[in-house]
């Protein structure tokens, strides 16, 4: 019986030593990024994200709580707007706060994450001309921490974020195109 124990007690100890290694590994930051052709212009598209109460309109984030609480403050739209929310464990809490635009071609967002996890992170959205069209890009980049590192020798935050991404891209593209 304490055999078992003593191997049992190895094994896990280098389980847990290979993660801790793996996640020493990571970068210490992190970036996802999708980009969507969108056949309109800039300034039909750049309302939809300067303005929080638009995302309920495109945003995948929004429908995957229906009881989630929002809050709206500062600025009604652009540099000073803020939202807040506080959700399940779907979307958990957090706040973003537009620190700069330059219309109708980018919008810098300050997000941060209250639960599950604490994370400060940066949105950005740039629209670049693109022939008749708009290519739309969405980026969220931000610090690892050594926790952040551990959940990435597990989860490919790439792959999870970014059919978020995706999807609220196709919805930003549907509604712009109407």
């Amino acid at each position: 019986m304490m055999k078992a124990i003593a191997i049992t007690a190895v094994v896990l100890a280098i389980a847990i030593a290979v993660v801790l290694i793996l996640a020493a590994t990571k970068p210490d930051t992190f970036a996802v990024q999708r980009a969507a052709i969108v056949n309109a212009p800039a300034e039909k598209i750049f309302p939809l994200i300067s303005d929080f109460r638009q995302w309920g309109a495109w945003s995948p984030y929004e429908h995957k709580d229906p009881a989630m609480k929002r809050t709206f403050s500062g600025a009604v739209r652009g540099t000073g707007a803020v939202y807040a929310w506080d959700g399940d464990k779907n979307v958990g809490s957090g706040r973003m706060e537009i620190l700069d635009v330059a219309a109708p071609s980018k919008v810098v967002i300050k997000l941060d994450f209250y639960t599950p996890f604490e994370a400060h992170n940066t949105a950005e959205f740039t629209m670049l001309p693109q022939d008749d069209a708009t290519r739309v890009i969405w980026r969220m980049h931000g610090p690892a921490s050594f926790m952040a590192k551990i959940m990435h020798v597990f989860i490919n935050i790439d792959k999870m974020v970014g059919k978020d991404f995706e999807a609220g891209l196709a919805n930003l593209k549907r509604l712009a195109e109407k």
